[in-house]
């Protein structure tokens, strides 16, 4: 199936946006409560002509904690287990036409649980002429989330890992979630987030640095930040870290994934491996109930025709103001206004 973005900026909802929204072209795979109702949708609810304006859908579907590739040209978008895939992998030459590829790692590791796997949030970095994907599973030996690490020659896989046990499992934290790798000055590192919220326990940041084939970890894993700010309730997870002029900026998602009140903060940091100081007490990108934009978050950033862009999903919405039980990819610019990071959207990818 093709899946293709509006022909115009700001036209990817019923609604129009505001004239400022300048739109262009993970939490992950448990199961939603279906008797949340937020603030925002109260609020959606309220706005003239709410009543009648009806969110828009995606073809594409089910498409949490999403992840693009630039490689070769093209672009790949990397998501959470859904529509039948332990990977979900889309493939696009425009960032406009989106075509769904077979499941990018349609076998298993052989420490993943079965038959319910739960693989979330795969990110993938091209280490010369082999790409390796990070992905979190359901491990036997703990009955914890880890994260393992598959390997393959090409970004449409099949990527293979050929483990018999997690690359990272920090088991006493409650397990590891949502890696994303980072390849800087010479040296590879992966940030991940320790499951704590699973277990009643807080949840941490960590960087550890990789071996040079992205397949094994060297030393042990350093804190970056813990949650605590008001804004971030219980849980802060999803790392990303940017470099761009010389500075290092770490995104992340926080709060409850299943409402509107998950959304993307981010810290500053004195390099790859912190420290790093939380910037502001607000996220920078969060619910906005006129673009029917509900739970932002489980963020990615990449880089295409000399513009940062950002990958994340939000919660479909039904015609009520509800939230319905899929998460939606959205592409937005991502601008940076005094180091600070700015999204330029909302654009849903349809």
């Amino acid at each position: 199936m093709v899946h293709r973005l509006p022909p115009a900026a700001g036209r990817v909802f019923a609604r129009p946006h505001p004239a400022s929204s300048d739109a262009v072209v993970r939490h992950v795979g448990r199961a939603p409560s279906t008797t949340v109702l937020t603030l925002l949708a109260a609020c959606a609810l309220a706005l003239p002509g709410a009543a009648t304006a009806q969110p828009a859908a995606s073809s594409i579907g089910d498409f949490p904690d999403p992840f693009v590739l630039p490689d070769g040209g093209a672009y790949y978008a990397y998501g959470t287990n859904a529509n039948k895939k332990n990977v979900q992998l889309l493939h696009s030459t425009d960032l406009q036409t989106w075509r769904a590829l077979p499941d990018a790692m349609p076998k298993l590791a052989r420490w993943v649980r079965q038959p319910v796997p739960h693989v979330w949030a795969p990110e993938v970095v091209r280490l010369g002429n082999r790409y390796v994907l990070y992905y979190t599973a359901h491990d036997r030996a703990t009955d914890r989330q880890c994260i393992g690490a598959a390997a393959s020659r090409s970004p449409r896989g099949p990527f293979v890992d050929r483990s018999n046990a997690p690359l990272v499992c920090q088991s006493a934290l409650g397990g590891t979630i949502d890696a994303s790798p980072l390849l800087e000055g010479g040296r590879l590192y992966l940030y991940f987030k320790s499951d704590g919220n699973c277990c009643n326990m807080p949840t941490h940041l960590f960087v550890q640095q990789l071996r040079p084939d992205g397949l094994g970890v060297i030393g042990e894993p350093t804190m970056l930040l813990t949650n605590g700010r008001p804004w971030e309730g219980k849980v802060i997870e999803a790392p990303t870290m940017v470099v761009r002029d010389g500075k290092y900026t770490l995104l992340y998602s926080a709060n409850d994934f299943g409402n509107g009140s998950y959304a993307v903060g981010h810290a500053s940091c004195d390099g790859p491996t912190g420290p790093c100081h939380p910037v502001g007490d607000a996220p920078f990108l969060k619910s906005r109930a006129e673009a029917y934009l509900m739970g932002p978050g489980h963020q990615g950033v990449f880089r295409a025709n000399a513009q940062d862009y950002i990958a994340y999903h939000a919660w479909e919405m039904k015609p009520d103001g509800k939230r319905a039980d899929r998460r939606f990819l959205y592409i937005d610019r991502l601008n940076w206004v005094d180091g600070q990071p700015v999204v330029k959207g909302t654009t849903l990818i349809k």
